[in-house]
């Protein structure tokens, strides 16, 4: 590439950064997930449309989808408070894990039946858009203003935050079945252990070193306490995987330590850092949307339309109740709300390129469902959120409810 050449690279991709914002905001304004606007610039870009891009590397969307990653759980960590965590960290966790793996198990058993695909991929459908949206989650919960009382909104954040380790797990698992179909499921289960125990050991430990490297290094303000957080996500991460741990787990939990401390930097970071994780957020959705090919949604729809209706009324529901059923300060209402806020965004499309990159039969045809799903998913349940917390009057059955348990309380000798 000659130097006219990389000018007009940076040229292109500064004009569509900067058009993919607008597109977001435009989409936003229409009651849309932002994340809509960031898709279809993308469309529009791509081989289909007048930007005629011809995108066709899977591989390369698949790492920036990746690194996007790292940054939107590690700046969705540092907004986190640690007391609401302590407070739902055990339905969180048992949604992020058990309730993946029904919403999978479920979505997979209907493509066979519904879809008359094999079981190995619809086990690999399944396991991809089992997992809600960690990016289009906080985006939509901090941007609608919603004044939900009770733990509603703090679960749906944690769980959105913490549920992808183990779709990415499911997803890793299926390959290997595929690959390897004498495998025993039980060879997994070390596995699994080992990834999540030193994703938190590593995420735990960056998160306690930065505000102390800040604090000892008097970076009060400026540009290196934003090097040093960039570094932090990525050591996060990376030392995670080096050890076997699981990188994206390590990088939430290092933005959610390092967001309980007390350092002098702390604002300036956090409103750095929320300015990276939209930046991710705009080149991830946007090379998404490249690589899409909207002529060949055709053949999608019919099968996009089932899989959406099956993952928003049974799959995601069900699991929601499942996991849910212990913990009685989550009423029917707010369960109900829960399964409905379980948006679908960027995580799933990134899953679904790694059986393209693995070569895996049918593996187009999934992409463009996945796609499909987390078209309809934003464009519906994104807009409705509102209307849904007004209909079932979530913030006014909970208060009443707090309201009801402090007079108990108070009653009692």
């Amino acid at each position: 590439m000659d130097f006219l050449d990389t000018q007009a690279t940076f040229l292109l991709v500064g004009v569509l950064l900067l058009t993919t914002v607008l597109a977001g905001s435009v989409s936003s304004r229409f009651g849309l997930p932002a994340l809509i606007g960031f898709l279809g610039l993308g469309m529009l870009a791509g081989i289909d449309g007048p930007g005629g891009i011809d995108f066709e590397n899977f591989a390369f969307a698949q790492a920036i989808g990746m690194a996007s990653l790292v940054f939107i759980l590690f700046s969705g960590g540092l907004d986190t408070d640690l007391k609401d965590v302590r407070r739902v960290a055990a339905p969180a966790l048992i949604m992020a894990s058990l309730g993946v793996l029904i919403s999978a198990g479920i979505v997979a058993g209907a493509a066979v039946l519904l879809l008359d695909i094999a079981p190995p991929q619809a086990a690999l459908l399944g396991a991809i858009i089992a997992s809600t949206d960690a990016a289009a989650v906080f985006a939509i919960l901090r941007s609608t203003g919603l004044d939900l009382h009770g733990d509603v909104p703090a679960l749906i954040e944690v769980e959105s935050g913490s549920n992808d380790p183990m779709a990415i797990f499911l997803v890793g698992a299926v390959l290997l079945f595929i690959a390897e179909p004498a495998a025993s499921p039980l060879t997994l289960v070390p596995e699994f252990l080992v990834q999540m125990i030193m994703g938190a050991i590593v995420g735990i430990a960056v998160g306690f070193a930065m505000p102390a490297l800040l604090k000892r290094g008097g970076y009060r303000q400026g540009g290196l306490a934003f090097v040093i957080s960039i570094a932090a996500a990525l050591i996060a991460f990376g030392a995670a995987e080096l050890f076997s741990g699981n990188g994206f787990l390590a990088a939430y939990l290092a933005g959610l330590v390092a967001g309980s401390r007390s350092y002098a930097a702390k604002r300036t970071v956090s409103t750095f850092q929320d300015g990276m994780a939209w930046l991710a957020q705009v080149a991830m959705f946007l090379t998404l949307g490249l690589l899409v090919t909207p002529s060949q949604l055709g053949p999608v729809l019919v099968p996009g339309l089932a899989i959406t209706a099956i993952l928003m009324f049974i799959a995601r529901p069900v699991s929601v109740f499942l996991c849910l059923a212990p913990f009685r300060q989550f009423a029917w209402r707010s369960k109900l709300f829960v399964s409905w806020a379980g948006l679908r965004g960027a995580v799933p499309i990134v899953l679904a390129t790694f059986p393209i990159v693995a070569g895996v039969e049918g593996a187009f045809a999934i992409f463009n469902v996945v796609f499909f799903v987390v078209l309809l998913s934003s464009v519906i349940q994104g807009p409705t959120i509102n209307w849904v917390a007004q209909r079932l009057a979530i913030a006014d059955h909970e208060s009443r409810a707090s309201q009801r348990l402090g007079q108990s309380a108070e009653a009692q000798p």
